[in-house]
C-alpha cells in the first residue's frame, strides 16, 4: 500500500471474494469528490481514449511520467483536460503494479494545467493486470518457435495478448466518482473455448475444423487480449457499470484470421454479458462467479474495439453485435476534423463505405485501412444521451496541434466522449 497526496492507493490482492488470482489496484479519493445527493439526475461525461502511452520496455512509462515534462504525456493530458470527462478509459496505458503509473499521470500531468487547458482531478482510478505480454508457453502463431523470453523477437506473438513484456498496452480507468471496489469483476482468465459457439480459428492445411490451436493450447488460451472489466461506479445514487475492454486488432495474422475471429468474440463477450437470461450463464469472472449483468442495471461499454461497422479488416458485423443490441444506444459521436482529414489524406479513405464524420482513428491511408471508427462509448438505453463528439479539431482550430498529423504528437486515436443523464 502506498499513499500520494490527497489520495490513498489500496491494493486489492488475490482474494477469492473478488478476483481470484488477478491482482487489482484501486485508488480512492477524498469525500469532496462524492457525487450529488441523488435528489435529481446527474449530468455525466464519459469518454474513451487510446492515448498510446505504451512504452517499449518495463519501467519506461514510470520514468516518463515521473518528470512532468514528457511531451506526449503533456499533450494527451491536455486533450483529456479540454474534454474534461467525469469517467475515462485509457487504452494502451502500460500496467504497472501498485497503480504507480496511474498515480504519476494524474499527479504530474492531469493535475497540472497543460497548454490552454485547466487542471483536472480524478480521485478514483482502477488498474488491473493485462494479458498482454504474458507468456503462454506455446507457439501460438504456429511458426515453429515458442518464444518465452520478454522483449525477444516473436515474444508478443506467443503471449496471451500481444506485448513485448507483461502489461504493455494495458488499461486504466479514471473517475471523479467513487468506484465500488468490492463489486468489481475482472475476466482476464476467461477461456476462449468456454464461449458457446466461439469462432475458433482453423488451420487451412488440415482437414480438421477449428484446429489452429491445439487442445493443450485451447485449455489455457484466454479470450481477452487485454482483459474485460466490470467496474461499478456510484453516480448520483445510481450504480453505473463501466464495462472496459480493448479487443485485439483484427490484423497481423494470415488466412486463418485468428485475430479477426478473436476480435469478434471479444466484442461478443459484452453483447452476451449485458443481455439478461441464460445467454450469459456461461460467463465466469476471475473469482469464479458466473453470469452476466443483472437485469435493469445501467452500464456503458468503453474502449477501442478495433472494429468499424463498414470498413477495415474486422469480421463482418463484429461491432454490430453492440451497435444493434436491444439494450444499447449508439450515440454516433462525430467530428468535423475527421471529415477534413479523410478528404485531405485520400487513399483508402476514398473507397470507404462509412461516413468519415464518425471516424475516431487516423490510420495509414496508402495502403489500407485508412481512417476508421474504432473507439466507442455505448450506454445502456435507460441512460439519456444529451451530447456526443470525437475530439478531432479541424486544421484551422488551434487545438488541432494536439492531434496533429503523422507522426502524431499524441496518438493515432482520438478521444471520444458522450454526455449522459443518470437518474437516481
Amino acid at each position: 500500500m502506498s499513499t500520494r497526496r490527497r489520495r490513498t492507493t489500496a491494493v486489492l490482492t488475490a482474494a477469492a471474494t473478488l478476483i481470484g488470482a488477478a491482482a487489482v489496484t484501486a485508488m480512492a479519493g477524498p469525500a469532496s469528490a462524492a457525487p450529488p445527493d441523488g435528489r435529481g439526475p446527474t449530468e455525466l461525461r464519459v469518454a474513451t481514449y487510446n492515448l498510446s502511452l505504451n512504452r517499449n520496455a518495463p519501467g519506461q512509462l514510470v520514468a516518463d511520467l515521473s518528470t512532468g515534462t514528457n511531451a506526449q504525456a503533456k499533450t494527451v493530458a491536455e486533450i483529456i483536460q479540454h474534454a474534461n470527462p467525469d469517467i475515462v478509459l485509457l487504452n494502451e496505458f502500460d500496467f504497472v503494479e501498485g497503480g504507480v503509473a496511474a498515480d504519476l499521470f494524474r499527479e504530474n500531468y492531469l493535475e497540472v494545467p497543460q497548454g490552454t487547458a485547466d487542471a483536472v482531478e480524478y480521485p478514483y482510478a482502477f488498474v488491473a493486470p493485462s494479458n498482454t505480454g504474458i507468456a503462454s508457453g506455446f507457439d501460438l502463431n504456429n511458426n515453429g518457435a515458442t518464444v518465452t523470453t520478454p522483449l525477444a523477437p516473436g515474444y508478443g506473438d506467443d503471449a496471451f495478448g500481444f506485448g513485448a513484456f507483461p502489461g504493455q498496452f494495458g488499461m486504466a480507468v479514471l473517475s471523479k466518482y467513487p468506484i465500488v471496489e468490492e463489486d468489481v469483476r475482472t475476466f482476464q482468465r476467461f477461456l476462449w473455448k468456454d464461449m458457446p459457439g466461439a469462432l475458433l480459428p482453423d488451420d487451412p492445411n488440415t482437414a480438421a475444423p477449428a484446429d489452429w490451436y491445439s487442445p493443450a493450447e485451447l485449455a489455457v488460451f484466454r479470450l481477452s487480449s487485454k482483459s474485460h472489466w466490470d467496474i461499478p461506479v456510484e453516480v448520483g445514487g445510481n450504480i453505473l457499470h463501466v464495462l472496459a475492454s480493448h479487443p485485439t486488432p483484427p490484423t497481423f495474422d494470415s488466412v486463418e484470421d485468428r485475430n479477426g475471429l478473436r476480435n469478434h468474440d471479444e466484442i461478443r463477450f459484452w453483447a452476451d454479458y449485458v443481455q439478461p437470461g441464460p445467454g450469459s450463464d456461461y460467463i465466469y469472472d476471475d473469482a469464479g462467479a458466473r453470469g452476466g449483468l443483472a437485469p435493469g442495471e445501467s452500464f456503458v461499454i468503453l474502449g477501442d474495439q478495433n472494429a468499424d461497422p463498414l470498413d477495415g479488416d474486422s469480421v463482418a458485423a463484429a461491432i454490430d453485435q453492440l451497435l444493434r443490441h436491444p439494450r444499447i444506444t449508439d450515440p454516433l459521436p462525430t467530428s468535423a476534423g475527421a471529415v477534413e482529414a479523410a478528404a485531405l489524406q485520400g487513399g483508402a479513405n476514398l473507397l470507404h463505405e462509412g461516413d468519415p464524420k464518425y471516424d475516431t482513428a487516423d490510420f495509414n491511408d496508402n495502403p489500407a485501412p485508412g481512417n476508421l471508427r474504432a473507439d466507442y462509448v455505448l450506454p445502456s438505453r435507460d441512460l439519456r444521451v444529451t451530447d456526443a463528439a470525437v475530439f478531432w479539431p479541424v486544421a484551422a482550430d488551434p487545438l488541432s496541434a494536439l492531434t496533429g498529423n503523422f507522426p502524431f504528437p499524441s496518438s493515432d486515436h482520438r478521444l471520444v466522449w458522450v454526455d449522459l443523464r443518470v437518474h437516481p
